[in-house]
């Protein structure tokens, strides 16, 4: 039986019209993942993104060593958004980094902070996920949290000059490419770190709504090209349009500032949390 509320799900996680929705849920015989990609496959919705999914209650929180040559991201998930707002639950989540990395280091000791913390707030906790950075070579790792912890990024950029770093003009290029990520979301960092699961579902659902559109079988591997370059250009972040000037990639970004800066600069790695994802 096909609910109201799957129906409203679907909608919101498509924009699709709620007929739409409906007969997609009843030709999937319900299942909300198959119906998404059967309205994506008419040309009817868009991919659904992780951000769009409810989140857990918690926080996102980083911290970054002075010398700006490691970091980290992690987050913490509890019940209710009352508890992440209270002053001693903030205070067990801003340790330092000194104290994570002595967390990571003893087996245990997560386990049993969290267990003391659940006694002590009242609700259950859960250590949920946590990364690491730490400079492979020159440069400065870099974090972003945004919409007060539900949003978390931490990058690391390259330079070959260790001066490149303690120059404004770097620190302003690395805060843009962390507001960059936490905005839009990108899948990876280049078209290698797409999954080639992905592609290929990907592929077939542009072949789908090609033959959709009436467009001849014949013509879909010459037009196909073009279709999975707009969506490289949608999903890996060194290939996406920058959020404050879309006129420039983020990989242009990168080259126009190393040129200003007399260096050459280089996007290593990120991770994007999202609260509950």
């Amino acid at each position: 039986m096909i609910t109201a509320a799957t129906v409203k799900e679907l909608r919101d996680k498509t924009n699709a019209g709620m007929m739409d929705c409906k007969r997609a849920l009843e030709e999937t015989n319900g299942d909300l993942d198959a119906a998404i990609t059967l309205l994506r496959e008419k040309g009817i919705a868009k991919a659904a993104k992780k951000a769009d999914r409810e989140a857990n209650e918690g926080t996102i929180t980083a911290r970054i060593a002075a010398d700006g040559k490691s970091g980290i991201l992690l987050e913490v998930n509890c019940e209710t958004d009352f508890v992440s707002k209270n002053e001693n639950f903030q205070g067990f989540v801003a340790a330092d980094l000194a104290a994570a990395n002595a967390v990571v280091s003893n087996g245990l000791s997560i386990e049993d902070t969290i267990k003391a913390k659940i006694t002590e707030i009242g609700e259950n906790m859960l250590f949920r996920k946590y990364v690491r950075f730490e400079a492979q070579g020159e440069g400065a790792i870099a974090s972003y949290i945004h919409m007060g912890g539900k949003v978390g990024v931490l990058v690391e950029v390259g330079t070959t000059n260790a001066a490149t770093a303690a120059t404004e003009g770097f620190r302003d290029l690395i805060k843009d490419i962390t507001l960059h990520i936490a905005a839009l979301n990108p899948r990876g960092l280049a078209r290698e770190d797409i999954s080639a699961e992905v592609v290929a579902a990907e592929e077939a659902i542009f072949r789908a709504q090609m033959l959709e559109q009436g467009k001849p079988e014949a013509m879909l591997d010459k037009i196909l090209p073009g279709m999975m370059k707009k969506f490289f250009a949608e999903n890996c972040l060194l290939e996406q349009g920058f959020v404050k000037d879309p006129s420039i990639t983020v990989k242009g970004l990168l080259e126009a500032k190393g040129k200003e800066l007399g260096d050459t600069l280089t996007l290593r790695r990120y991770v994007r949390f999202g609260l509950g994802e």
